[in-house]
């Protein structure tokens, strides 16, 4: 665990989940809640819990444990994958009263496809045909793009109502777009050792953040300075 003092503490804690430092495959946060797979150890949970300032949800989605590719979320709604049984839909509206919608796309994995904070929305084209499903549940301005020829915007930016970390190769262009939806700034970061793809190896809360166990000290410091932790 990295803690750095500039007038207050700042924590970021490093863990990971079966083994994996992929910790971004099995979790999803916003800043009331941390969703988590059926199964992780109550030791983990407690630590993400407590780290994050957030109430730990267990849960799946279409029975898997990867929640992180399944789900989209900010602090005004919850969007799920097509996968999604209508058990786990009403579980996750009962314990966290917001919205929750199903996605009838085609394409299953929308964490991996949409990146949000309360401000805004940055999609992949691929999900044209659910705009309005979008807009509606995460209640923010859409906008629709693809980072250095990927599709897969969710897997390569992460963002909180402070800040976001996108993949090390976006350029210029594609890093304005995200600035003025999200209406924070946005700063080229890796997790884990050099991986880019980020929202892999890290969750954020609108306080703290968990990355994964191999994401390196000059890495941390680079994340809490993107999400001002």
């Amino acid at each position: 665990m990295l803690q750095l003092n500039r007038g207050r503490e700042l924590t970021l804690l490093s863990l990971n989940i079966y083994r994996s430092s992929n910790i971004g495959i099995f979790l999803k946060c916003n800043e009331k809640f941390i969703l988590v797979p059926h199964g992780l150890a109550e030791s983990k949970v407690s630590k993400l819990s407590e780290n994050l300032i957030v109430e730990p949800i267990t849960t799946s989605i279409g029975g898997s444990r990867l929640l992180g590719p399944l789900i989209a979320m900010n602090n005004k709604g919850i969007l799920v994958s097509r996968l999604a049984e209508d058990t786990e839909i009403r579980h996750l509206k009962e314990l966290t009263g917001l919205p929750v919608e199903k996605i009838q796309s085609k394409f299953t994995s929308i964490g991996n496809l949409i990146s949000t904070n309360d401000n805004g929305i940055i999609a992949s084209n691929l999900l044209q045909e659910v705009k309005q499903t979008i807009i509606d549940v995460l209640d923010a301005p859409i906008e629709f793009l693809r980072i250095s020829t990927f599709n897969q915007v969710g897997a390569l930016l992460v963002s909180n109502n402070s800040g976001g970390a996108i993949y090390p190769n976006a350029n210029d262009n594609e890093i304005s777009i995200a600035k003025s939806v999200l209406k924070v700034e946005v700063e080229p970061a890796t997790v884990n050792c050099g991986v880019p793809f980020v929202s892999s190896g890290i969750v954020v809360s609108d306080r703290r953040a968990v990355v994964g166990f191999l994401t390196s000290g000059p890495e941390m410091i680079i994340l809490s300075n993107v999400f001002k932790l």
